[in-house]
Order: structure tokens, then C-alpha cells, then sequence
């Protein structure tokens, strides 16, 4: 993946995030806060945060095919920074009680969640992608009568 695929990808990262985190922000809201109010500013919340959330995915950033062993590795610490980056915020934030120890729990729960939402989200569409890349690329090979490279499926049928 080139440079610019990667950005545009964190791109789109950057507004699942804002809408997962919107989503977050109003459950613990509601589960630890019922009766807070906000501003305008707080509109702006789930920006930030995202913002912060796509700086750490940065570490995945490679010009080659990373090996399985080096993506997990990467992933691992994309989501430590990511925890690390979360947590930063709201303890330094006047608004969110990091008092509370369940507070701080369900602010981690979250980011595990929202993370491994965004994992299954990335993965659907770029199983999608994969296989509108097989069936353009089969096309390909019919209208210019090449072989078909077509999976061998008779292995995962015994």
C-alpha cells in the first residue's frame, strides 16, 4: 500500500472513530452521568479524541508487506498507545470524574470495543474490496483468454 492509500485510509478511520466514539461518549454518559449538560464544545469531543485515536495507528505505516508476526506486534502497540492516548485525555480533562475507578474501567472497556469494531469494519471492507479485485481481474483473464487463476475450492470441501 502506497502512502497515499494509508492516509486516505486513516481518513476513513478518523470518521468511523468519530462516530463510535460519539456513540461511547453517550453510553457512559448515560451509565455513569444521566443528569450532566454540555455546551457547543462538547460537540467538538469526539473530534478531538479521534484525532488522537489515528495518531497511534501511524505505527502500522510500512512500505513493505509486513509478516503476520510484525502486523500483530504493530496492532499490539497501535492499541496500547491507543489506550494510553484515551486515558491521557480524560485525566486531564475538568468534565470526565477519572475518580471513579469504574469510569476509568468503562473508558478502557470502550476503547477495546470501538478498536475491535473498527478491526471488524476494516476487515469487511477490505474482504470486499479483495473480492471485487478477484472478479475484475477474472473478467480480465476471460476477455483476453488467459488462464483463469481461479482458488482451487476442492481442498476446503474434504
Amino acid at each position: 500500500m502506497n502512502l497515499k492509500q494509508f492516509l486516505i485510509r486513516k481518513l476513513m478511520l478518523f470518521f468511523t472513530l468519530s462516530t463510535l466514539i460519539t456513540v461511547a461518549m453517550y453510553v457512559l454518559g448515560t451509565v455513569f452521568d444521566p443528569k450532566a449538560s454540555f455546551g457547543y464544545e462538547g460537540f467538538l469531543s469526539p473530534l478531538i479524541y479521534a484525532g488522537a485515536c489515528v495518531i497511534p495507528s501511524l505505527v502500522t505505516w510500512s512500505k513493505r508487506e509486513l509478516k503476520p508476526r510484525e502486523l500483530l506486534l504493530r496492532e499490539l502497540l497501535q492499541f496500547l498507545l491507543t489506550e494510553a492516548v484515551v486515558l491521557g485525555l480524560a485525566f486531564r480533562s475538568d468534565v470526565i470524574d477519572t475518580s471513579r475507578s469504574a469510569v476509568v474501567l468503562g473508558i478502557a472497556g470502550s476503547v477495546l470495543v470501538i478498536y475491535l469494531l473498527v478491526f471488524l469494519i476494516s476487515w469487511a471492507a477490505n474482504s470486499a474490496e479483495a473480492r471485487e479485485a478477484d472478479r475484475e481481474l477474472q473478467n480480465f483473464q476471460r476477455l483476453h483468454g488467459v488462464e483463469l487463476c481461479v482458488p482451487d475450492n476442492t481442498a476446503q470441501e474434504n
